[in-house]
C-alpha cells in the first residue's frame, strides 16, 4: 500500500508542476483516475476469475492466482490507454527539458509497469513454487 500511495502522490506533484496540466481538471485527476480504475479493474478481475479459473482443490489455487495476474493486466491495458488519451493533451510540457511529452508516453510507461509486473509474477512463481523444478531440486537435496 505504501508504494501505491507514494507513487500516486508523486504523480500528483508532477501534474501540479506541469505548466500544461495544472490548469486542466482531467490532467490533474489523471493519477487518481488511473489508481481508481486499478481498484475497479481489480474487483472486476476477482468477479471474472471464477468464470475462467474454477477452484475446487488446492492445486487449482495456483492456476487461479496466475489467472488473476493475467486478467487484471489484460483488463487494465485498454483502460490505461483510454484514460491517457482522454485526460492528457496530445503534447504537453513537464518543464525545462521535457517540453514535448506526448500523451502516449504516459500510457506506455504505465503499461510497461503492468506487463513487467506480470512477467515478474510468473518468474517469481517459477522459482518459488513447488510445482516447478528449481524448488523441487532444492527440496530433494535437503
Amino acid at each position: 500500500f505504501g508504494s501505491f500511495a507514494e507513487s500516486t502522490c508523486a504523480a500528483l506533484v508532477l501534474v501540479a508542476a506541469s505548466p500544461d496540466l495544472k490548469d486542466s481538471w482531467a490532467g490533474q485527476m489523471y493519477p487518481m483516475l488511473i489508481s481508481s480504475a486499478g481498484i475497479v479493474v481489480g474487483l472486476v478481475t476477482l468477479l471474472t476469475q471464477g468464470i475462467f479459473y474454477k477452484v475446487k482443490d488446492m492445486p487449482d489455487v495456483e492456476k487461479a492466482l496466475k489467472g488473476i495476474l493475467v486478467i487484471s493486466t489484460v483488463l487494465m491495458t485498454p483502460v490505461v490507454i483510454y484514460l491517457s488519451k482522454w485526460c492528457l493533451p496530445e503534447v504537453f510540457s513537464m518543464g525545462p527539458g521535457y517540453e514535448h511529452v506526448k500523451w502516449w508516453y504516459c500510457a506506455v510507461s504505465i503499461m510497461l509497469g503492468l506487463w513487467s509486473g506480470l512477467i515478474i509474477g510468473y518468474v517469481t512463481e517459477y522459482y518459488t513454487s513447488h510445482s516447478y523444478t528449481p524448488v523441487r531440486e532444492i527440496a530433494e537435496t535437503q
